[in-house]
């Protein structure tokens, strides 16, 4: 009886709504010197009372169980005690602190762990700090806003055991910081490796950025009718093709009719085909198309079916019989449910667009994994029919990338990952992505300004936002060229620079030419934490370096002006600084200079006839070695010559 009584008393338990969000619990951080939102569930119209740290209000919740309260600010300290309480049901969450909530997204730069950052043994085994707290937010893109996460989280201590899988950027920074500002430190990493800046928008922000509209509407069929939206951005991607330079008239691959010219049998093995020793394709990175056919009769074509790829390497767009069945990013194995009526007897074309950006592409899964499932268990393997495969034309641009994929869609990572965390209090954020954006950088500025508007329409009014300018990857350059990097560069430099509660941190510097994750997160740390002393703290400091400010011309020279210069400007390595170009207004006009430093200016000479620009570190990975005597780089820019 005690048992039966016992199983009962949890069922009843078990049958409660969590009372607190779980961004409530065991260890948290709360924001300090500001009204501290708290929120939850209990019964509909039910009253809730909170209470921390000696302040308690009451609230009510709605028809649908929501609540939230606001408590009264608090000064930096801990531990308290958070209590909720709502009929008979009692949360209480011990440990809490109060000091500077920081938010660090992005992509993978942020993701990177500790364990994978320089000298991670010494630094993982000195990670013991109780009053630097870690939450990392799950992984997941969502076609819509979520108000939970899309699994447990929990914030936990700065421990040797809980640091080596956290952001080393957010870690160290905070580490650094705590060294001036004496303050517990909440940190929550919300990053995902690959992503590009619109997954991290909003539907609102990223609608009022460009011109979404098309995607965003498919991708809001897509919450409730996913066969039907990738039928709709089958035909997106075909106007697309169409219109793109070097595509022929009537060219699409993905049609049965389509014309057999320019397809070659592909390696029966498939995988990365760059290892195919195709001519061409060692080194190359964008699109393949592959088509593959099969052979059903009546019987089987009238069944309910799911086409099964595999791992593609890293975006695919997939079509059957000439209608759109899918589209996937990253590792995960594709399985796309056919709608009824699309398989026919006879043959059958299934056709694969795979993108590939970064090393290894293609269908690169095991061959046992691509095949047609068909409602009775029959399985009809693709690679025994053998796959084509066919080149694009030169220069191709990226294709449209579907908009519920998780990293490069459009809203998901907003969706999954920030909407959770409501109107929690934060005292900034820090943002390090772009890489996954170079090819578009032109579109860049308006969707950085939508992303910091964003993240100040959820938690609050002029939060400040410090941005990693991206770090040099790549071959050095041999002569001036035109840079994807380079641009993005310079939009995160002018975004930041128009807004006084926004802050750069320069890592030009600190790249490494062979991988494009570099491990030196602990220089990037202090160079964030004197971007905050500076944009959030006030502190009279220069931010993030030598920052560019005029440049006119004197004789047959041009001077530049520079500020924010810590203990005068200094050349490293050489007489002048390296990295500076003057150039004309057409494109291949630009020409390295000879470059001196007077005082705080730097003098340029270059046989350019009509300079019209100045531009500096100008590359993917650019030679630079202009610094202050703090040490610190100027970063990259381009600036007009009046």
């Amino acid at each position: 009886m005690l048992l039966a009584l016992a199983g009962n008393a949890f069922s009843a338990r078990a049958a409660d709504p969590p009372l607190l969000h779980p961004l409530f619990q065991d260890h948290a951080v709360v924001q300090r010197d500001r009204p501290i939102p708290v929120w939850g569930q209990a019964a509909p119209g039910a009253q809730v009372q909170v209470e921390l740290a000696g302040r308690r209000v009451e609230t009510q919740a709605g028809d649908d169980g929501r609540w939230q309260a606001r408590l009264p600010a608090l000064e930096a300290g801990g531990p308290h005690e958070l209590i909720a309480r709502s009929g008979g049901q009692t949360r209480r969450v011990a440990d809490v602190l109060v000091g500077d909530v920081w938010l660090c997204s992005g992509q993978s730069n942020m993701e990177l762990q500790v364990h994978r950052s320089l000298n991670a043994r010494a630094e993982i085994a000195g990670a013991d700090n109780d009053r630097i707290r870690l939450l990392k937010v799950p992984q997941a893109g969502m076609p819509a806003p979520h108000r939970d996460f899309a699994g447990p989280v929990r914030w936990q201590p700065a421990t040797p055991a809980n640091v080596p899988d956290f952001s080393a950027a957010c870690y160290y920074f905070a580490r650094e910081l705590q060294k001036d500002v004496d303050v517990p430190m909440g940190l929550i990493n919300a990053s995902l490796g690959g992503s590009r800046i619109e997954a991290w928008l909003s539907a609102g922000a990223l609608r009022g950025a460009g011109d979404y509209g098309d995607a965003l509407d498919v991708l809001a069929q897509y919450a409730h009718a996913p066969q039907a939206a990738s039928a709709r951005w089958g035909e997106l991607w075909d106007a697309w093709w169409n219109a793109q330079p070097g595509v022929a008239a009537g060219d699409r691959p993905w049609l049965p009719q389509a014309a057999a010219a320019g397809w070659r049998a592909a390696p029966p093995q498939l995988g990365n085909y760059q290892a195919w020793g195709v001519p061409g394709l060692e080194h190359f990175t964008g699109m393949l198309w592959y088509r593959a056919k099969l052979r059903l009769s009546a019987a089987q074509a009238a069944q309910g079916a799911t086409l099964a790829l595999g791992n593609v390497d890293e975006i695919d767009q997939t079509w059957v019989n000439g209608r759109g069945v899918g589209s996937s990013y990253g590792g995960d194995a594709r399985a796309y449910p056919l709608p009824a009526g699309l398989l026919r007897e006879g043959d059958n074309l299934i056709v694969v667009n795979a993108l590939n950006t970064y090393l290894d592409g293609g269908l690169v899964g095991p061959k046992d994994t691509r095949a047609l499932l068909l409602a009775d268990g029959t399985r009809i393997a693709l690679d025994d029919a053998g796959w084509e495969y066919r080149t694009v034309p030169p220069g191709m641009a990226t294709p449209p990338l579907a908009p519920w994929l998780s990293a490069s869609g459009k809203t998901t990572l907003y969706n999954g990952m920030v909407a959770p965390l409501g109107q929690y209090a934060l005292r900034g954020a820090l943002w390090y992505q772009g890489e996954s954006n170079t090819g578009e950088a032109a579109a860049y500025p308006g969707l950085l300004r939508a992303y910091r508007s964003d993240l100040r329409a959820q938690f609050g009014a002029g939060l400040p936002l410090l941005v990693v300018q991206l770090a040099n990857y790549g071959a050095a350059p041999t002569r001036p060229q035109e840079s994807g990097s380079a641009q993005l560069r310079q939009a995160q430099r002018m975004v930041a620079a128009e807004d006084a509660r926004s802050g750069l941190a320069v890592a030009i510097d600190i790249g490494e030419r062979g991988d494009i994750h570099p491990a030196n997160k602990q220089e990037l740390g202090r160079r964030l934490a004197r971007a905050a002393r500076h944009v959030v703290y006030g502190e009279r400091l220069p931010a993030s370096g030598p920052v560019p400010l005029a440049a006119r011309r004197e004789g047959d020279a041009v001077a530049v002006r520079f500020g924010d210069i810590g203990d005068g400007l200094v050349a490293y390595g050489g007489d002048g600084p390296l990295g500076f170009e003057l150039c004309g207004d057409a494109t291949g006009s630009c020409r390295y200079a000879d470059a001196r430093i007077r005082g705080d200016e730097v003098l340029l000479r270059a046989d350019v006839s009509a300079a019209t620009r100045v531009r500096y570190g100008w590359a993917d990975s650019p030679v630079v070695t202009l610094y202050d005597g703090a040490g610190l780089p100027a970063g990259p820019f381009e600036i007009r010559i009046p």
